[in-house]
């Protein structure tokens, strides 16, 4: 299939992750970030700059039933470990509508869950209800392909960037702030300082890394500003747009 776009370093393809999936090279990615459908689209509410919206997504972020989410999770995750390479390790975001699911499925694929790191949002919207706490964490699981993968840990550098000491599994930073969404916006953008973190933990320069799942592209602009590799994939054609005009202007997002 030919890209939707490509540059020195970047392929973006407008396509279904899992056709796609299903062609890439065997054993071929250093790295994987995913942050797939949460599945949380169920015609709740939430609050956005201080007033109540619907926390539906689109069409991609429903699923009919429990076996239909387990079963997704289980065909993605089984595709991204053929392409990985031995050594190869993967990253999947979640919240509490999906983490589960992901976690099991990547326990049946014989992966190694080495972390389950909890991202603590320190601005996140208020709970309307008033019925439970504040949502304001989710899970990045991160894992090697299998127990005996001698993954790459830049251990030293995720220590200096921790004031000297060893970083834990709480990473705490506020959402993707505006500046970020010049170019655009996508209903679950992450944050560059998340990406820019995971990247560095796990990969070297030059390494190709796929994100199944680009959404606006923050993956693949992180990969441009740390000199990696990117493939992206995503369904929708507005935000595989979106994803291209950030990559091409990478350098407009030095924060």
């Amino acid at each position: 299939m030919r890209p939707y776009f490509k540059d020195e370093n970047s392929k973006l393809y407008l396509a279904n992750s899992l056709e796609l999936l299903e062609n890439l090279p065997a054993e071929s990615v250093d790295v994987i970030f995913a942050d797939p459908p949460y599945f949380l689209s169920n015609d709740g509410i939430t609050c956005k700059s201080g007033k109540a919206v619907s926390v539906n997504k689109g069409d991609w972020d429903k699923a009919a039933t429990l076996d239909d989410k387990h079963k997704f999770n289980l065909e993605w995750i089984g595709l991204c470990k053929n392409i990985l390479k031995p050594n190869g390790t993967i990253w999947i975001s979640g919240t509490l509508h999906n983490i589960y699911s992901v976690g099991m499925a990547l326990e049946q694929e014989n992966f190694k869950i080495m972390n389950n790191i909890t991202w603590q949002k320190t601005n996140p919207p208020p709970n309307l209800s008033r019925r439970y706490f504040t949502h304001s964490t989710e899970t990045i699981l991160w894992a090697k392909k299998s127990a005996d993968a001698k993954h790459f840990f830049n251990y030293e550098l995720m220590k200096e960037l921790n004031g000297g000491k060893q970083m834990k599994d709480v990473w705490s930073g506020a959402l993707t702030p505006h500046k970020e969404k010049i170019f655009g916006k996508h209903p679950t953008q992450k944050p560059l300082y998340l990406l820019k973190k995971i990247l560095l933990a796990s990969t070297r320069e030059s390494d190709l890394v796929l994100d199944p799942f680009c959404g606006s592209g923050t993956t693949g602009v992180a990969c441009k500003l740390l000199g990696r590799k990117f493939i992206g994939i995503d369904n929708d054609r507005d935000f595989i747009a979106l994803a291209k005009e950030r990559i091409m202007r990478a350098d407009e997002q030095k924060f």
